[in-house]
């Protein structure tokens, strides 16, 4: 039996009034923070996926159509901040939204567990129908096998279809996708669904109206819901697509759905899911006893519900359509490689140290011999200042002192955060951010914001 072990979907906690935009539709759309993009995003839903899991990945996919490295490694980066093995081979599959299905199916059909991390910020031309439609999100599942751990939902049969058509491209260094003309692409993506989505339940060997619940993934919102609309699979097992909350979140969309559908399904069902990018892919799952008691601490539904207001004009600045005065003080240097290099447990994966005596410091010292992992670690705010002077892309900047649980005081940048409803006293997790960027370089770290609630 090989299937998932775990999942985990990530909905950043910006929201923007789609009223504000101009375009005519009402609802919201999530937005990645300013010190946030896929790679981060990414991270996010990988924790939550392996906090959940038994088994250890020994493969890595990163997909995006939104990677903020070419020519390097972005899985690199997420393999460093989960602290997987040095052993665990680490890739990407990025430039086109199918690439987050081509990793899960490479994934289905390995023999190693594998985490596959898909992650994405949406966005198009100001007013237009992209913008509104896009979204920011992330999703990871772990795969693998019995071997590894308890298989939550068994894959029972995959089909695939391949087309070339062209219907939505972004040729390499454009901001915005273009796309032909919107009736041919529903007709053509309909028909290449209804044909994989047939293709799957007769390899499976089971009817649609056996199926308990259908995701139907893609940018072509129109195709999509034509393809769950004549699958014949009851109305009630179709899965909400999220458009009008948080929208399209692009290669993370399949996954992030089929996170949605697993938070709601019930051991024994039938979960299937359809692409449409490309071609079609399909994935036929069934739920096993085991799903009963696996947690989930922070389901999709439940980040639904929270998120802050972005303003329009801190939206566009975020996508670099426009450019908001600097803060007048001197930009940041270059992070150093050879210093990432010698402190990435630290700097990556947050890792402190302890003396024989079990005090922690943070950053660790030389003199400690036992290394202290922190990122998983709740803490309390002692005291915060905001900084209005200080250097950001998003001033001002929140510092606070925080204690963390079981030892270990660290000042600490907070992100996420409303200052109106800051206190002392209150409790935060750490959450992997990108700091800045200078000369084309990410410096990554780890910041605090508040506690969701459950956690993370």
């Amino acid at each position: 039996m090989r299937g998932i072990l775990g999942w985990g979907g990530y909905v950043p906690a910006g929201r923007l009034d789609l009223a504000l935009i101009g375009s005519g539709q009402t609802g919201t759309r999530s937005v990645a923070g300013y010190d946030e993009d896929a790679t981060t995003m990414g991270v996010a839903a990988a924790r939550m996926t392996l906090r959940q899991a038994s088994a250890t990945p020994t493969v890595l996919w990163f997909a995006t159509t939104d990677p903020p490295y070419l020519d390097r490694t972005n899985a690199t980066a997420v393999h460093a901040a989960l602290r997987l093995d040095r052993a665990c081979a680490a890739y990407d599959a990025v430039g086109s939204v199918r690439s987050a299905m081509g990793a899960l199916r490479a994934a289905l059909g390995s023999e190693e567990p594998t985490l596959v991390v898909a992650s994405d910020l949406r966005t198009g031309r100001p007013g237009g129908a992209d913008e509104a439609a896009g979204g920011d999100g992330a999703a990871a599942l772990l795969i693998g096998s019995e071997a590894d751990g308890p298989v939550l939902a068994e894959v029972v049969a995959m089909a695939s279809v391949s087309a070339e058509f062209l219907d939505r491209w972004r040729t390499p260094g454009a901001n915005f996708s273009r796309l032909w003309e919107d009736r041919f692409a529903e007709t053509v993506y309909a028909d290449l669904g209804r044909e994989v989505l047939k293709l799957a339940l007769t390899e499976a060997g089971v009817a649609s109206d056996e199926v308990g619940a259908l995701v139907v993934a893609g940018l072509h919102a129109k195709a999509a819901k034509a393809v769950a609309n004549s699958s014949g699979v009851p109305a009630g097992a179709r899965i909400d697509r999220l458009d009008g909350q948080v929208g399209n979140v692009g290669a993370a969309q399949p996954a992030l759905l089929l996170a949605t559908a697993l938070e709601q399904a019930l051991p024994g069902q039938l979960v299937v899911l359809v692409s449409l990018s490309d071609g079609a892919d399909a994935v036929v799952l069934r739920t096993t006893p085991a799903l009963a008691a696996h947690p989930n601490p922070l389901p999709v539904a439940q980040q639904l519900g929270g998120g802050s207001a972005v303003r329009y004009p801190a939206f566009l600045a975020r996508r670099g359509m426009v450019t908001p005065e600097p803060p007048r003080r001197p930009e940041p240097a270059r992070p150093s490689a050879s210093a990432a290099l010698r402190n990435q447990d630290w700097k990556f994966g947050f890792v402190g140290s302890a003396d024989t005596g079990g005090t922690i410091s943070l950053p660790p010292s030389p003199l400690d011999t036992t290394a202290v992992a922190m990122a998983d670690r709740l803490g309390t705010i002692v005291t915060f200042t905001v900084d209005h002077l200080a250097y950001s892309p998003s001033p001002p900047v929140v510092f606070a002192v925080v204690d963390f649980d079981g030892g270990g005081r660290f000042p600490v940048e907070l992100t996420d955060t409303d200052i109106g409803e800051l206190a002392i006293g209150a409790r935060v997790e750490m959450t992997f951010r990108r700091l800045f960027t200078a000369d084309g370089v990410h410096n990554y770290f780890w910041k605090a914001r508040p506690v969701r609630e459950k956690g993370v």
